[in-house]
């Protein structure tokens, strides 16, 4: 009886359970992607010097105690730059995953909705996309629009909206007949409030993972945009413009490119390892 009083609470029971199950893989991804979430909401915390300031005699220097990730050729210190760069590099990530979701909603729901004239043209249009690949699709509308943060950000959305549409009206025409979405138009619900109360947030569950897993690829491709110039403007400390500007010097100074690779690899290996586990976690309780 004694043991009754002295039962542990049930929400602690679930996280020392989900603790016990939880594998060092996941574990540690998720920990790097925590502390890169609050690298880039509190820089400052981490970083030791202004990853702008330029002091000349330091340039190149290689990694040390005092520079930690060594100096670049303007002598800006690039572990601060790094540490700044995460506050870029995800907002880039997130701002182009939301994007491209919010393209593949609407192109989605028009699939699946909107009878099969308009899912013909739905998936036309989808084909045609498809047939480029996605990083020629960004690379055509920087190149039209010019470069920088907003139009990287745009362009990497774009490229990943095809993927997510498809998926998206996957899940649109598996749940539109549901029995709760049968039961709301019984109930004389209109089809707005169907959509965004019933129809929505079910066909979407699902795609949380891959979303998680999108945002590390967003990182990518707009890493790759401004590798190529056409991303963030030197001397932003952005992953993708560090490694632009230390190409030229990666013979003798390693450095400059590789911690700023080396973070972008690590992130977008977190998400996706985060991503797969919770979609264990989803099929398991699934089934």
């Amino acid at each position: 009886m004694s043991g009754l009083t002295l039962e542990t609470p049930l929400p602690a029971l679930r996280i020392q359970r989900t603790t016990r199950t939880l594998r060092p893989g996941p574990l540690l991804a998720m920990t790097f992607l925590l502390l890169v979430i609050v690298a880039a909401l509190v820089p400052q915390g981490f970083a030791y010097s202004d990853p702008l300031a330029i002091v000349p005699r330091e340039a190149f220097h290689p990694p040390s105690w005092a520079h930690w990730f060594g100096t670049d050729q303007s002598g800006r210190d690039i572990f601060s730059r790094v540490i700044y760069g995460t506050r870029q590099s995800l907002f880039i990530g997130l701002a182009a995953t939301a994007i491209a979701m919010g393209i593949a909603i609407v192109l989605g729901l028009l699939g699946g909705l909107g009878g099969a004239r308009v899912d013909r043209s739905v998936g036309w249009l989808l084909e045609v996309l498809f047939a480029f690949p996605s990083l020629i699709l960004a690379l055509l509308f920087v190149a039209i629009f010019g470069s920088g943060i907003g139009p990287l950000i745009v362009a990497t959305g774009l490229g990943s909206a095809p993927g997510y549409a498809r998926m998206v009206r996957g899940q649109v025409l598996a749940v539109r007949n549901a029995g709760y979405i049968e039961a709301a138009r019984a109930l004389g619900h209109p089809p707005l409030r169907i959509i965004l109360r019933q129809l929505l947030p079910n066909a979407m569950r699902p795609l949380i993972v891959t979303l998680t897993m999108g945002v590390g690829q967003a990182i990518v491709w707009a890493s790759a945009l401004s590798f190529l110039g056409l991303g963030a403007r030197p001397p932003a400390p952005e992953w993708g413009t560090m490694l632009s500007m230390g190409r030229d010097f990666i013979a003798n100074a390693w450095w400059l490119t590789f911690f700023p690779g080396l973070f972008i690899v690590l992130t977008t290996l977190s998400t996706t390892v985060t991503g797969r586990y919770l979609q264990q976690r989803l099929e398991g309780r699934l089934s």
